[in-house]
């Protein structure tokens, strides 16, 4: 019988520094609903087809089930946790799903959100065609796409300043 090896990992997750002894095997989906129970992290396909278990790992998004639990040692981890306001209001991302019904049965909807932030924080604006590219690592059953799309553009289009009225 072989004996688990474990690692201790040091990170942040959603602001908060954490420390844990891993399975050194174990993925970072299995951290953090396992250890802290950030359940907003899905168990989907696990094999990083589906995007559920998206998380964002010093502002870059990654399917968390094939992404091992010892390679956060020292990085920066963001799920939907820590998306909200320290008094729990919503992000603009997160009222934008909301206001354009983009959450159906809501499975997808923490991969997508953060897919969102991401591209939110880019501060780049970009075409519908590029939006579905970014987003197309993410699978909804429930066909919710357009209003994925509706809401995730509202996000990242700057409003353009209007000259004065003559």
């Amino acid at each position: 019988m072989s004996q688990v090896q474990r690692a201790l990992v040091r990170c942040v997750i959603n602001g908060k520094p954490r420390e844990t002894m891993v399975d050194v095997r174990a993925s970072l989906t299995d951290l953090l609903r396992n250890e802290y129970r950030l359940t907003s992290v899905k168990k989907g396909c696990e094999v990083g087809e589906c995007g559920a278990c998206t998380v964002l790992i010093n502002g870059e998004s990654f399917n968390s089930c094939i992404y091992l639990a010892v390679w956060a040692e020292g990085k920066e981890i963001l799920t939907i946790e820590g998306l909200t306001g320290e008094t729990g209001e919503l992000s603009d991302v997160q009222r934008a799903f909301v206001e354009e019904g983009a959450i159906q049965c809501g499975f997808c909807t923490p991969g997508f959100l953060l897919a969102a932030h991401e591209i939110a924080e880019s501060g780049k604006t970009y075409t519908d065609d590029e939006l579905r590219k970014l987003l197309s690592g993410h699978l909804c059953r429930c066909t919710g796409y357009e209003n994925i799309l509706r809401a995730v553009r509202k996000v990242t289009v700057k409003p353009s300043r209007s000259s004065p009225l003559s």
